[in-house]
Parts: structure tokens; sequence; C-alpha cells
């Protein structure tokens, strides 16, 4: 299992947090926290790539920082 903290651009309320949590609970992560500015996603690399977190955040319609 690996542990990722990606930085969020132009997230500023709660609904902006609903918008990114609610994609990437699509994802087959095990496990999503999401907060203002911020998300840590734990995922097994086997499964899932980083660059699929980075298309969910994006299409949530937030800039991930890489």
């Amino acid at each position: 299992m690996k542990t990722e903290t990606i930085t969020i651009l132009g997230m500023s309320c709660g609904h902006c947090v609903m918008s990114v949590e609610k994609e990437l609970k699509k994802l087959p992560a095990a496990e999503v926290q999401v907060q203002l500015g911020s998300a840590k996603v734990t995922f097994d690399e086997e499964k899932m790539t980083e660059q699929e977190i980075y298309a969910a955040i994006e299409e949530a319609g937030y800039v991930p920082e890489r």
C-alpha cells in the first residue's frame, strides 16, 4: 500500500471537498481523506496509479499540484 498526499488548487469551500471526495471514492483506493486544499489517498499500486488520482481530481474540476 502507498499513501499520497496531494495539494489541490482551487478548493475554497465544503462543496469543493465533497466534489473531490465523490470522484476519488469512485477509485479502488483503500482510504480517501479530503480536506480543504488537499487529499490523502491510500491505495494498492497494483490496482491503480497516481495518474488515476490526478485524473479524478481534475474530473471534479480542480487542479492537483504535481
